[in-house]
C-alpha cells in the first residue's frame, strides 16, 4: 500500500520537507517553541497533498462529485465548446483546507482534452469560469453511446500555481478515477446536458467529496 499522497505533489513534499525541515533544526537554537512554526507550515502542505481513498457509490446512472469542496454554483446555461447544448453547470469552490485530487464523475471515454490560458481571479469569484487559467475535460459517458457527453473544467484560482491533468485522449476511466489535481486553491466544474433531466442531489452550500458523493442520477439508468 502506498502513502496516502498524490504523486503529483512529490517535488513539492520533498522541497517542504528539506526546507522546513531544516529551518525547524535550526530555530531549535534560538527557542523551543520556534520549531512549531516551520513544522505547522510542513504539515499544512502534506495536508493539501492528501489523496485518501474513496467508496466509490454503484450504479451506471449516478454521477459522482469530481472533486472535495462546497457548491458554489448551480447554473442553467448554454455550453458550446463541447456539449453543444443547453446545460447545467455545478460549481465546486475548494479551499487550500480541501483535498485537491479531481475524480471522473463518471465510468468512460476520454475524447479530448484542452488547456486555456488565463487569470488566477479568486476562484469564489462569478468572473473566474470564464476568465481563469482552465483545462477542460471532454467525456463520453459509458452506457450512452453519442448522447452520452459530459464535460468536466478544472479550473486555477488565486493562488493556484499549476493545473495538472492525468488522462489523456481515448484513454478510459471508471467512475471515481484520479484524473489529476489543481495546486493551491481552484475550483472543478461539471457540465451535464439538459436533456437528460439529471436529477441533481446536492444543492448550493453544500459540501461534497470527490469520487463518493453522488452529485446527480440519471434517469433510465441502471
Amino acid at each position: 500500500m502506498g502513502l496516502p499522497f498524490t504523486p503529483h505533489g512529490r517535488n513539492e513534499l520533498c522541497a517542504a520537507t528539506v526546507l522546513l525541515g531544516s529551518a525547524a533544526l535550526a530555530s531549535a537554537a534560538v527557542s523551543p517553541w520556534l520549531p512549531l512554526l516551520p513544522l505547522g507550515l510542513l504539515a499544512f502542505v502534506f495536508s493539501f497533498f492528501r489523496d485518501p481513498e474513496r467508496e466509490i457509490p454503484p450504479g451506471a446512472g449516478v454521477l459522482v462529485s469530481p472533486a472535495d469542496g462546497t457548491v458554489d454554483d448551480i447554473t442553467e446555461l448554454r455550453e458550446d465548446a463541447f456539449l453543444q447544448a443547453d446545460a447545467v453547470r455545478v460549481g465546486i469552490f475548494l479551499s487550500v483546507f480541501n483535498c485537491h485530487v479531481n475524480r471522473a464523475p463518471c465510468a468512460g471515454r476520454v475524447l479530448w482534452t484542452r488547456h486555456t490560458p488565463g487569470k488566477f481571479l479568486n476562484a469564489m469569484s462569478p468572473r473566474s469560469s470564464a476568465e481563469n487559467e482552465a483545462n477542460a475535460i471532454a467525456l463520453e459517458m459509458e452506457g450512452r453511446g453519442a448522447d452520452g457527453r459530459v464535460l468536466v473544467r478544472q479550473v486555477a484560482g488565486l493562488i493556484a500555481t499549476r493545473i495538472v491533468c492525468a488522462i489523456r485522449a481515448e484513454e478510459r476511466v471508471a467512475k471515481g478515477d484520479r484524473i489529476g489535481m489543481i495546486k493551491f486553491g481552484s475550483r472543478t466544474e461539471l457540465y451535464l446536458p439538459r436533456s437528460w433531466g439529471a436529477q441533481l442531489l446536492v444543492k448550493k452550500g453544500d459540501t461534497v467529496a470527490g469520487g463518493s458523493t453522488k452529485l446527480a442520477v440519471i434517469p433510465g439508468m441502471q
